[in-house]
């Protein structure tokens, strides 16, 4: 394993370049994935996507450690043998965190993650304090704390745990109205008034860039955003290529979910204009 922290992701040793365009599986706890997959599809039109989202174990951050590493191998097993993927893209900053390891030692196909930026956080930052606005699994992982002792240096990082924001981000995809008031109290704690001001924020959901336009807007001062779908999706070229010339979509891809409970008629148009108009439920319940 290899770990690319300027770009926010971790990765694995180049797959062997398929002679057919590869099949792509997105993977997420519900639907911030689709940011991800938003970026891959730029990068490899040619591919066939499957974009799974365990929206039945939605959200990973309540869950306990070794609970979420049984949940996530469980619904992997099956969607790689339903679907046969030449590459795994966790789009996931809590399964990254976590569950690459296990994946890896179970599974052959390689695997793309997701982890907080922080290298490249730092980086930019001119006044020397960045925050990183994630799930509380995410900001509690030893690994975050690693990256911090690693890369933070001399600059001040604010963690901050937001536990309603990846479910607001499900909420307006699905066509629902989701107010400012609702937004802003997860977002302000990256702002803390003492010392100097943040101009850095991670993204370290795959969900919160769908509320981007509010996030910037709510935001006391410009800053910079650091989304790490671009970094993913040149990652994944990186391991499989560029795309394949005379190929564009020619196989349909799919959207699968292990509950459904959401699937409304708003969300399968979302879906749909994205490139989704399949849709197939594999349930895998809670136990």
């Amino acid at each position: 394993m290899r770990v690319d922290l300027l770009a926010g992701t971790v990765h694995a040793t180049p797959a062997p370049l398929p002679a057919r365009p590869p099949t792509i599986l997105v993977f997420d706890s519900g639907l911030g994935g689709l940011t991800v997959f938003k970026e891959i599809v730029r990068a490899r039109p040619d591919a066939r996507f499957v974009y799974a989202a365990d929206d039945a174990g939605f959200p990973y951050g309540r869950w306990e450690e070794g609970e979420l590493v049984k949940r996530v191998v469980n619904v992997m097993a099956r969607l790689i043998l339903a679907h046969a993927p030449d590459l795994v893209v966790v789009a996931c900053n809590t399964a990254s965190t976590l569950v690459l390891p296990a994946l890896r030692a179970r599974f052959a196909v390689p695997f793309v993650g997701t982890v907080p930026a922080i290298k490249p956080a730092v980086e930019r930052s001119r006044t020397r304090h960045v925050a990183v606005l994630a799930t509380p699994g995410t900001v509690k992982r030893d690994y975050t704390q690693e990256l911090i002792r690693s890369f933070a240096g001399d600059c001040r990082v604010t963690l901050v745990g937001s536990t309603r924001l990846a479910s607001l981000a499900e909420a307006r995809l699905r066509g629902e109205p989701v107010e400012d008031d609702a937004i802003a109290p997860e977002l302000m704690p990256c702002f803390p008034t003492d010392g100097a001001p943040t101009d850095v924020v991670v993204l370290g959901c795959t969900h919160y860039p769908l509320l981007s336009d509010s996030l910037e807007r709510l935001a006391p001062w410009p800053v910079t955003w650091i989304d790490p779908a671009p970094a993913i999706a040149r990652r994944v070229t990186n391991l499989i290529g560029l795309p394949l010339l005379g190929h564009e979509g020619d196989e349909e891809s799919v959207a699968v979910f292990t509950g459904g409970a959401e699937l409304g008629d708003a969300l399968r148009r979302a879906l749909a204009e994205r490139g989704l108009a399949t849709v197939v439920i594999d349930p895998v319940p809670v136990a």
